[in-house]
């Protein structure tokens, strides 16, 4: 006699992920811990020294953090007004930061000591960093100017005035001191080159005001963001455009590189972050948060990701080491002589392993047998139904209750599972049905329970109870909701494959412009000025 056949719940359930070995990778950061600050998060920077604390310039201070505790380490209080900025050097001794003051301030971490102040911008400075020689800092005001300073002196050595709006975003080169890279609100992004003290080396337009900039290690290509979209730019040919990135629906304002420069990270008001991969600019992974995110920091080899957001909070995904949980317990083993007697319906050839004159033999795993499936073995097709119209089942797996609908059609019991029941019960068949009737998953098979529902219950809806006949009344509003919104799908559809062929017939009108003759054109505009 043939084994029972367990109905397949997975026919309707959600087509999950296919698993990637980035979604793997970025999945081991654990749950991110917050910390609440005074303002929004303007800008983020890891230490490059161990034990990589990180700095988080908010309000009128720049904090250190520690990722490890998560508690601040260090506090840099000497601003009078809102801080911006602040970034490490690449030893992580000092860290500079602009301010609303229109100044730049110079600090030594450890001693947390104020060492330069740098005058010269006439509004405020939102970015600043130091250049790949450790003794220049590179800053971009709102006074539409970028500035290079020299830290030993103190003073202003080059000014760059060819910006036409707020200068928001900037960079340095990683293999050149002398090459600045700024982002303006004029929607372009201009490369400066201090040696030639002229105009820049090229300008690039990238359609919106940008947000953020960043070169890659080689210093050949360079990355744009502004608007809700991250632009990929090839330096040593000019500026030419490589690639538009554009998975963002609201204005991206963060970048970062991440898995040994092989991941680019961006950050936007829509509360995600989209890694991507160098190699292909392809999109191989998105983290999630609950807040729009205006700064992201990655630290060394992934450890830490770190977030701030719009509303003050500071996100901290650590991860998660692979620890090992102690010696794996050994499953109970039946020893046997190899001249016993062993039934082969009993074991399968996986659970024999030969040892010697012995055969280890593992306890076969009993599968346990869901409940509506004890019930259609014994063919009781209402009980069946009444177990997965539970509540836990309906909210957590709605797709099993719909299969069974399936199975019991197959079946030809779907009339004898519906009929016979009283007001409670069909009030709980009549919910499930107006919640999951629009689901593209379940619209066919759950149709055909509602018709089968009202040919039972059509004729006598009065004696099914007020909260049953309130269900009807709601299963058929909502039948005409989703009536009503097929026919605007389709009118948009009819209207989009519209202004498809129009656009087609277009371009192949140009493409046959391009290729007449001049004989061929002025023979046709003699015809069109006769007509």
């Amino acid at each position: 006699m043939a084994s029972f056949k367990r109905t397949n719940s997975k026919l309707y359930s959600k087509p999950t992920q296919k698993l990637t070995p980035d979604i793997e990778y970025w999945k081991k950061l654990g749950v991110p811990v917050l910390l609440k600050e005074f303002g929004a998060i303007d800008y983020i920077d890891f230490s490059p020294l161990e034990p990589n604390y990180f700095a988080v310039t908010c309000s009128v201070r720049v904090q250190v953090y520690s990722a490890l505790t998560k508690l601040p380490v260090k506090n840099l209080n000497k601003f009078r007004d809102v801080a911006y900025g602040g970034s490490f050097r690449s030893d992580g001794l000092l860290l500079c930061a602009g301010s609303e003051e229109s100044q730049v301030k110079l600090f030594d971490v450890e001693s947390k000591s104020l060492l330069r102040v740098f005058h010269g911008h006439t509004s405020a400075v939102h970015r600043c960093f130091f250049t790949s020689d450790k003794t220049h800092i590179a800053s971009f005001s709102d006074d539409k100017t970028v500035a290079l300073w020299d830290v030993p002196c103190e003073k202003k050595l080059h000014t760059f005035t060819d910006h036409n709006d707020y200068v928001r975003a900037g960079a340095v080169s990683p293999v050149s001191p002398s090459i600045l890279l700024s982002g303006c609100y004029d929607r372009h992004v201009r490369m400066f080159d201090s040696r030639t003290k002229t105009d820049p080396v090229f300008t690039v337009d990238h359609g919106a005001p940008v947000e953020s900039v960043l070169f890659l290690p080689s210093g050949g290509i360079f990355v744009s963001a502004g608007g809700t979209e991250v632009r990929v730019w090839d330096a040593l040919a000019g500026g030419r455009l490589l690639a538009k990135l554009c998975q963002h629906h609201k204005t991206v304002t963060c970048l970062h590189l991440a898995s040994d420069n092989r991941r680019l990270l961006s950050g936007s008001l829509d509360r995600h972050v989209k890694v991507y991969d160098i190699s292909s600019y392809r999109t191989v992974h998105t983290i999630d948060y609950t807040s729009p995110i205006l700064s992201l920091a990655v630290s060394q080899r992934d450890s830490t990701v770190v977030a701030g957001t719009v509303d003050g909070l500071v996100s901290i995904r650590r991860r998660e080491e692979d620890v090992a949980t102690g010696p794996t317990k050994r499953k109970k083993v039946t020893y046997r002589n190899v001249g016993d007697f062993l039934p082969s319906s009993s074991f399968s050839h996986d659970t024999i392993i030969s040892a010697g004159n012995q055969v280890l033999v593992s306890n076969p795993t009993k599968i346990k047998e869901s409940k509506h499936d004890t019930h259609l073995r014994k063919f009781e097709y209402s009980k069946a139904l009444d177990s997965v119209l539970s509540s836990y089942i309906v909210n957590k797996t709605p797709h099993v209750t719909v299969t069974l609908f399936q199975e019991l059609s197959r079946r030809k019991g779907l009339i004898n599972a519906l009929a016979g029941r009283d007001g409670k019960s069909l009030a709980s068949i009549l919910r499930f049905l107006v919640r999951f009737i629009g689901d593209y998953r379940f619209t066919r098979v759950l149709i055909e329970v509602a018709n089968c529902v009202l040919d039972i219950y059509g004729d006598h809806l009065g004696d099914t109870g007020p909260e049953a006949c309130q269900l009807f009344v709601r299963l058929a509003k909502k039948l005409r909701e989703e009536e009503q919104l097929t026919m605007t799908l389709l009118s948009l559809q009819g209207a989009m494959q519209m202004l498809l062929a129009g656009s087609s017939a277009g371009e192949a009108n140009k493409d046959m412009m391009e290729t007449m003759q001049p004989s061929d054109m002025a023979r046709q505009n003699l015809v069109i000025s006769v007509s």
